[in-house]
């Protein structure tokens, strides 16, 4: 059967240490532990939508380095389909993590192998995103092949996730008509909308901004406040379900996958959201990337 939901973005090898506290510019602090665990934007949200019920196919690149290797395997472990992970020359991408004891973290990523997946190597595999229902991207990825597989799902009429991350910057004003859910964070929306997001009304606000631009709708996630949905014609506020954090690494990105499951198996919007939230919420339960995504018979199981 041919995947509901493709991926287009980031596999990166996180590597992470525990820390009391994140460290200030110029020092050095003493770890509690470290580990190697697969992440990435991308791969995160397609092992998140493979284990919350989707069949999944992924559109990445990674290096011919060991870590590569470890990456596809994890990826092929929960059933997805990596005909169309291409292995390039060099190191794979990587994600340093510090955690420290109140779950918040600090990330920097060096793409490597990402920066290759180009809208040419897209192209090779159209087929995969003929099939798909839902098409997710990111932003760990050369921006010319976001553009590129936004407006493609636009063109085969496939319903189109747009998760900016990381947001550095506005995006492209032509890429805004290609999203049928766009889903920042609260820094993020800042970042696209020029409005800082530190409360609901500020959470609308954005959102309106990033209407205005020409989304589809609008999902401002918004932490242990839960998120803010905006379709044009009103707003509604989904509170977060209430759980104890050990890792907010990777809860975003549970959300996203959990929500295009949710859509590509036909629920409604307001399921599909609620389904992506309890899913996250188990996610910062745990510690790591994709080992913390929990299964959708831990979602349903759920009571908050």
């Amino acid at each position: 059967m041919p995947a509901k939901v493709v991926v287009i973005g980031s596999l990166n090898m996180d590597l992470v240490t525990r820390a009391p506290r994140l460290p200030k510019g110029g020092e050095t602090l003493m770890g509690q532990s470290f580990c190697t665990i697969p992440g990435g934007k991308g791969a995160n949200q397609a092992v998140a939508a493979a284990r919350l019920g989707a069949k999944v196919s992924m559109v990445g690149c990674v290096g011919s380095d060991a870590y590569g290797q470890q990456l596809r395997g994890a990826l092929l472990a929960e059933g997805i389909d990596c005909q169309s992970v291409s292995v390039v020359d060099g190191s794979s991408g990587v994600a340093l993590i510090v955690v420290d004891d109140n779950s918040q973290n600090a990330i920097v990523i060096v793409p490597g192998a990402n920066g290759a997946l180009g809208p040419d190597v897209l192209d090779r595999f159209d087929e995969v995103l003929r099939s798909a229902d839902v098409v997710i991207c990111q932003l760990e990825v050369p921006d010319a092949t976001v553009g590129h597989a936004l407006k493609r799902g636009r063109e085969l009429g496939k319903t189109v996730i747009l998760n900016p991350a990381p947001a550095s910057r506005p995006l492209p004003a032509d890429w805004y008509a290609c999203i049928d859910y766009l889903i920042p964070n609260e820094s993020e929306a800042a970042v696209l909308s020029g409005v800082t997001v530190d409360s609901l009304e500020t959470a609308e606000a954005a959102a309106t901004q990033l209407l205005a631009a020409g989304a589809g709708k609008v999902i401002v996630t918004l932490g242990a406040q839960g998120l803010m949905f905006a379709n044009g014609a009103s707003f509604q506020h989904f509170p977060a379900p209430q759980v104890k954090a050990v890792d907010t690494t990777a809860a975003g990105d549970t959300f996203v996958g959990g929500f295009a499951a949710a859509l590509a198996d036909g629920k409604s919007e307001a399921e599909a959201i609620r389904f992506g939230q309890v899913a996250a919420a188990l996610s910062v339960t745990r510690a790591g990337a994709q080992p913390s995504i929990p299964t959708l018979l831990e979602v349903q199981a759920f009571k908050s």
